[in-house]
């Protein structure tokens, strides 16, 4: 498998403070055919950059220009989500900057991330930022998130409070911060992978908004793996790491690049899925 490069740089907050970007590229001379820009989880108040950049790195091996960014976490520099949101909508504009630079242009561009990353990079796609509507340009063509809370809503009233206090969120607000009320037609494609077992974020809250997506009209691929809890996709015994890496990859390659121009970037693995929208693939161990 080719090498990849790495390097840091800074972005600009939405408070004028400095946050990191953990930049992964191919291997010198190869151009990078597709980007994502991922957000790490971390229930909106711990976590950093750095526990994405195993899966930007081997997705760069892949021919992907791959960044992991950090934002301001609630408790430190952030008093809600709303400067969560903010902050990645900033590390999406700042990475299209960087994408451009190195070849590639927005119909090339992703954004995903991992638990309340992956919530954060779906809501700054799919609600626009002045207002609970359908954001019109979200700034990437595709969206990957692995196990993401898509429906806030689906928790008890009991859990619902604990999440808008823990998020800052006003009092019965939740509704404005929940992915599945926003789908709409011409949502980005999307692929979710999420584990079966997963007790932060129960499968069938994923399995009905890839429903919604799909009846919207949406591309959104589900891949489930039996028997994973939250977080499974990390490298360690969960065993997943390679699948998650693997599967994101191709998702992107095989949306966002032509399969001809793709040539030997593209895993020798085939695509697992049949092409149809709400495509569901069940992978065990």
């Amino acid at each position: 498998m080719a090498a990849s490069r790495e390097s840091s740089t800074i972005y600009e907050a939405a408070d004028g403070s400095e946050l990191p970007m953990l930049v992964f590229e191919p291997a010198e001379g190869t151009q990078p055919v597709a980007g994502i820009v991922m957000f790490h989880g971390g229930a909106l108040r711990k976590g950093s950059a750095d526990g994405l950049a195993p899966h930007c790195r081997q997705l760069a091996s892949r021919g992907i220009f791959a960044v992991s960014a950090g934002y301001r976490l609630i408790g430190q520099r952030a008093v809600s989500i709303d400067d969560c949101i903010a902050d990645v909508r900033l590390a999406v504009e700042y990475f299209s900057r960087l994408a451009a630079s190195r070849g590639l242009d927005s119909s090339r561009l992703a954004s995903g991330g991992t638990s309340a990353g992956g919530h954060l990079a779906l809501v700054a796609a799919m609600i626009a930022p002045d207002g609970p509507f359908p954001a019109s340009k979200p700034g990437v063509t595709a969206v990957v998130a692995l196990n993401p809370v898509v429906d806030l809503l689906a928790y008890s009233p009991e859990q619902q409070h604990v999440l808008e206090q823990g998020a800052g969120i006003a009092a019965g607000r939740a509704i404005e911060y929940s992915p599945i009320e926003f789908v709409r037609p011409g949502n980005p494609p999307m692929l979710i992978q999420h584990g079966t077992r997963d007790e932060v974020v129960p499968i069938d809250q994923v399995r009905r908004f890839r429903d919604v997506m799909v009846q919207a009209g949406n591309d959104c691929i589900l891949i489930e793996y039996e028997r994973a809890e939250h977080g499974f996709h990390y490298p360690g015994p969960a065993g997943h790491f390679d699948d998650v890496v693997d599967a994101t990859a191709e998702f992107l390659l095989h949306r966002l690049v032509s399969r001809r121009e793709a040539g030997a970037v593209v895993p020798a693995r085939e695509w697992p899925f049949d092409g149809t929208a709400g495509s569901t693939v069940v992978t065990t161990r």
